[in-house]
């Protein structure tokens, strides 16, 4: 397919991007070629928008950027055979090699050689990206294109709180941005007993409690570690999901964190986190996981099960839908705080 399209480009080695015009990618043999619907901004692409030292020392400007969307696929490679035009899709964004020992054992997400969409290739903040067909996920008709562009961060939840035992107990969600609000809703359709979310964001605790959060502490205004031990008989959390990626609060979680519990850390964190290792990991027998992705396929099967069957309703996550000549808006209200999950219409 010929022509050209809008994109967002990261342009250069700074702050910023701007809405150019650029050519429709062409389709490799085993690619297809997506329309895009529906591309929503992850904090990824806020790290890279804003210039921190993570992408400085990631990323190669200038491209498209982003990587979480949902569209119709408009053309195939010679060589695909499950995939057809018109085919309503979303995308596994990790682009995984095959042949790492952890391919072989079947841990595609921690592949020693992953390269990710809208990261270190050609991203979806446009009208059209081309991708493998392999890393193609297929929608039901019936899922708002919205909802089916945010499953990517949705299984970066669902793998952050599944990754071992929730069923009747406590769970902290410490940093309430998207993907934290979805690990709310998706701790309480597991069936913990206690959901606590920590925020420094009035805003989006107020998401969270929408998404069933049974607490919301602002850590501001309350010590998180002595308000999960008050609301957990001074026991401590069994499971802390880490997605705030701030030193301190980070160092917070191991401390509210019970012995013998679980503390899954999802977050980015971009300077040097102190932790007391001895007394509030050691001596705890704390299990620490750091969490990556999504297990391929597996939790792409339970994303599409748990929006299907209502179990997590994410509308409420979903606070903005904007032209994607307004992506600038978008990227404010993120730096902001002032949204939950920001979606682009090209």
């Amino acid at each position: 397919m010929d022509g050209k399209m809008k994109a967002i480009i990261k342009h250069h080695r700074g702050p910023g991007a701007k809405l150019e015009e650029v050519d429709i990618p062409q389709v490799k043999d085993d690619e297809v070629l997506i329309r895009v619907k529906a591309t929503s901004i992850c904090g990824t692409d806020v790290h890279i928008y804003n210039w921190d030292e993570w992408s400085e020392s990631r990323v190669q400007p200038p491209y498209v950027f982003g990587h979480e969307f949902s569209g119709e696929i408009v053309d195939t490679g010679t060589n695909v055979e499950h995939f057809q035009k018109g085919d309503y899709v979303s995308a596994e964004t990790h682009l995984v090699c095959g042949h790492c020992p952890q391919c072989l054992t079947g841990k595609y997400h921690i592949c020693a050689h992953t390269k990710i969409i809208g990261v270190d290739t050609q991203g979806c903040f446009a009208e059209y990206v081309a991708l493998p067909a392999e890393n193609l996920w297929k929608n039901p008709e019936g899922l708002p294109s919205d909802i089916a562009s945010i499953q990517e961060p949705m299984g970066n939840a669902v793998h952050t709180v599944l990754n071992g035992e929730v069923t009747g107990k406590t769970v902290a969600v410490i940093g309430c941005g998207p993907i934290g609000l979805m690990a709310v809703g998706v701790a309480v359709a597991a069936g913990a007993s206690q959901v606590l979310a920590f925020d420094l964001n009035a805003y989006r605790l107020g998401l969270a409690e929408k998404m069933g959060a049974t607490a919301v502490i602002q850590s501001s205004e309350e010590d998180p570690v002595e308000k999960a031990l008050a609301l957990t008989n001074h026991h401590g959390v069994d499971v802390v999901c880490e997605m705030s990626g701030h030193p301190v609060a980070m160092d917070q979680g191991f401390k509210m964190v019970t012995n013998g519990g679980r503390v899954s850390i999802l977050s980015l964190p971009t300077k040097r986190v102190s932790l007391d290792v001895t007394n509030d990991i050691v001596f705890k027998g704390v299990e620490v996981q750091g969490i990556t992705g999504r297990k391929m396929y597996e939790t792409w099967q339970q994303v599409s099960r748990l929006l299907q069957s209502g179990q997590v309703n994410v509308k409420p996550i979903i606070t903005h839908h904007l032209k994607l000549e307004e992506f600038e808006k978008g990227f404010e209200l993120m730096n902001e705080g002032l949204c939950g999950k920001v979606i682009l219409h090209p």
